[in-house]
């Protein structure tokens, strides 16, 4: 059946939508994926951190039946609804900075980091961005400006939006420092742009598709003096992040800085489509009516996952969770460096970590041996994700709510499979 789905699924969808695996999904519940096949899987890939409080959650679940029931789809703009008003009030509360926000929603978190570039533009009056290599931000036309990875993201692509500038992202394996990030910065500003035309510096606080290269609290904060001295916005871009992830709601809150804009997508409604951008209320204000928006923005039954996601994630303590999670998992990926000298870094913050993995003769990235372990877990029955600007890296994203038995057999297939990569 899996080769006849695969057939079909290459005769009707373009190429340029690439699958990571072959695993059909019949059904899923919390860590736990079964594909048309009746196969198992463990499920470390959480629809690319889409998920923290897992499929199907029986309270997000409940709440959408609940919202089915009522109305599920009128546009905001033309008739608003109280829930959208309701969770607009919640992030206003929950994000970073002390001071008076506002929120919109939209759809994905390319169309936050959209809206949140428009807001920053209208508000300023200014029009240059700042991002950062190895981030990554969509692939709408300004999502892949900003993005600092070229292959595959932008290839064929034409020209992008002008105005986007990138100065390198501290990464400690990639032998960039914080000091090396801020004088890159300087010389930006001294060659190539005047701090006064910038609207906004934009970054992951953990870059996701970039190798999870959490950034320094020292170079956040020094971004947030920077931006302070020439009038530039701030926008954190946590739509991979957010949401317990970290081990905080937000991964900001490591740092003591708030931004000025926030972008959030992903497990905001526990794999229901939904994003937002929440900032300054006089930033936010920037654009004039009608300037934000969109048919589906906030549809209200994302919206009702989403009350139940914020609603789980305080209830269940997902915060500490993750922090738990994220021990046992680098506590095991560090006990193998012995027997596994391709491991070259373990690292993240809560349970939003990866090991990233070398050449032992050479020092040199080895994409290679990292596909090879990722192709090894998935034969023993857990999806891995890998990513960084060289795919050296994997990637570890379980739902946050995963059991306890099924996380600690996940352990031991991803080791299983490290040694078995050596050994292959």
């Amino acid at each position: 059946m899996t080769t006849a789905l695969a057939d079909r699924r290459a005769a009707a969808i373009a190429r340029g939508v690439g699958v990571t695996t072959q695993i059909y999904a019949d059904r899923a519940e919390n860590a736990e994926i079964w594909d048309t096949e009746g196969r198992r899987y463990i499920d470390f890939a959480g629809g690319i951190a889409v998920l923290n409080t897992g499929h199907r959650h029986p309270k997000v679940m409940a709440a959408v039946k609940a919202q089915l029931d009522r109305f599920t789809h009128t546009c905001h703009q033309v008739v608003p609804y109280e829930n959208y008003v309701a969770l607009a009030e919640r992030l206003n509360r929950i994000a970073p900075g002390d001071f008076e926000k506002k929120t919109i929603f939209v759809t994905t978190g390319a169309e936050a980091v959209e809206n949140a570039v428009k807001i920053a533009r209208a508000y300023t009056g200014r029009q240059a961005i700042v991002a950062f290599g190895g981030g990554f931000h969509g692939r709408t036309f300004m999502g892949m400006a900003l993005t600092g990875k070229v292959a595959p993201y932008k290839l064929g692509f034409g020209a992008m939006p002008a105005d986007v500038f990138h100065a390198p992202f501290p990464a400690e394996t990639q032998g960039v420092t914080v000091e090396d990030s801020l004088a890159a910065l300087r010389r930006l500003f001294a060659a190539d742009v005047d701090p006064a035309r910038v609207a906004a510096i934009i970054l992951e606080p953990v870059q996701g598709e970039g190798g999870f290269n959490p950034a320094p609290t020292a170079f956040m904060q020094a971004l947030r003096e920077i931006c302070d001295q020439h009038g530039i916005l701030l926008i954190a871009d946590e739509v991979q992040t957010g949401f317990a992830r970290t081990g905080k709601l937000f991964a900001m809150e490591h740092h003591g800085v708030a931004p000025d804009l926030m972008t959030m997508a992903k497990s905001l409604a526990g794999g229901f489509p939904l994003a937002a951008v929440t900032g300054r209320a006089e930033v936010m204000d920037g654009p004039a009516p009608g300037g934000l928006g969109g048919t589906y923005a906030g549809n209200p039954i994302s919206v009702a996952a989403a009350h139940a996601v914020l609603d789980v994630i305080e209830e269940e303590r997902l915060c500490e969770r993750a922090e738990v999670l994220g021990a046992r998992l680098k506590q095991r990926l560090a006990s193998l460096a012995d027997r596994a000298p391709e491991i070259a870094d373990v690292r993240g913050p809560g349970f939003m970590n990866a090991v990233e993995f070398k050449d032992p003769a050479t020092g040199a990235p080895s994409p290679a041996f990292t596909d090879k372990v990722r192709r090894a877990a998935l034969e023993r029955g857990v999806i891995l994700l890998t990513c960084g600007v060289n795919g050296n890296v994997v990637r570890f994203l379980a739902p946050i709510t995963i059991q306890d038995d099924v996380f600690t057999e996940a352990l031991d297939v991803i080791e299983d499979s490290i040694l078995a990569a050596r050994a292959a």
